[in-house]
């Protein structure tokens, strides 16, 4: 017997079977005599109960700390402790709306590619020096080509590196119409924002949690792992610089593609998409290649 509830109903029970007095029976249960007489009386709330459900309605992102003041102005006398009683039973919590680290646009529907410069992908791959260092590969495709537009490697590559980088692209390439990407930091920053917008091109997102909406960019980042970072041994930087700009020139003008009917990309690009593209130096190592470059792997 815990509750004064129980207690009054032992009080009741001693009285009735065993025929002892109401101040013995207060006395063996612990419970003053004056408490033995209280009848509780369930409290009707229909009032409150209702004005507290208009209320909500009018203030739907109020919780019942606020309520209870308004409650309050319009002559209820109930404490807080009742109106969030009531509030729970009528379930009028409003989940907290959390502003999110997202992209403005994700998860535009798919469309296929038909034409150079439509839409490039990028994407990051990370990897580490032999003595731990953090490496960055920040990778750049045409997804209709497959040609690899840029590997840039360092410890740390930001949103205005991005789009410096994607600035240079363009100087050579001239400006696509979309660019496809996850929803990482570097790429929903003020920086790529501004850039995009400025050059009237469409940035894309997909939707968090879902690789394979970027299936270009994402099945060349598998292909540079397995064949270049899981094969080379990188001293530092510059070193992971040299290697990765070596498998570039590999992968855009002597790695055959299965989707391109086994042609390199530089060829697909060569005999299907020629007319689209401007004519390339070799100043950034896109000239023709006749045997498979060394990439300095052990």
């Amino acid at each position: 017997m815990v509750t004064p509830a129980a207690r009054r109903e032992a009080v009741e029970v001693a009285m009735k079977e065993h025929s002892i007095s109401r101040s013995r029976a207060c006395g063996l249960v612990d419970i003053q005599r004056s408490q033995s007489y209280y009848e509780a009386r369930k409290r009707d709330d229909a009032g409150l109960r209702e004005k507290l459900k208009e209320k909500a309605a009018e203030r739907p992102r109020f919780g019942y700390r606020r309520l209870h003041v308004l409650l309050k102005r319009e002559g209820f006398e109930d404490n807080h402790k009742r109106v969030y009683r009531v509030y729970q039973e009528e379930k009028l919590q409003v989940r907290r709306k959390r502003r999110k680290c997202t992209a403005k646009y994700r998860g535009e529907p798919r469309i296929d590619v038909t034409r150079p410069n439509q839409r490039w992908s990028m994407d990051f791959v990370h990897d580490v020096t032999f003595d731990g260092r953090k490496l960055k590969f920040f990778n750049v495709v045409d997804d209709y080509t497959r040609e690899n537009l840029a590997i840039e490697v360092d410890t740390s590559i930001g949103g205005q590196r991005v789009a410096q980088i994607l600035e240079r692209i363009v100087a050579a390439r001239g400006l696509p119409e979309s660019i496809l990407s996850e929803n990482g930091p570097e790429f929903i920053s003020r920086a790529m924002d501004a850039w995009a917008y400025g050059r009237g091109i469409k940035h894309l997102f997909i939707e968090p949690g879902k690789p394979t909406q970027n299936a270009y960019i994402e099945s060349f980042n598998g292909k540079l792992r397995d064949e270049c970072l899981n094969e080379s041994y990188f001293v530092g930087v510059l070193d992971a610089r040299k290697i990765a700009a070596g498998y570039r020139r590999d992968y855009n003008h002597v790695r055959p593609h299965s989707s391109l009917d086994n042609m390199t990309p530089m060829e697909f690009a060569a005999t299907t998409a020629g007319d689209f593209l401007p004519p390339r130096g070799e100043k950034d190592g896109d000239g023709p290649m006749q045997d498979r470059p060394n990439y300095g792997w052990a």
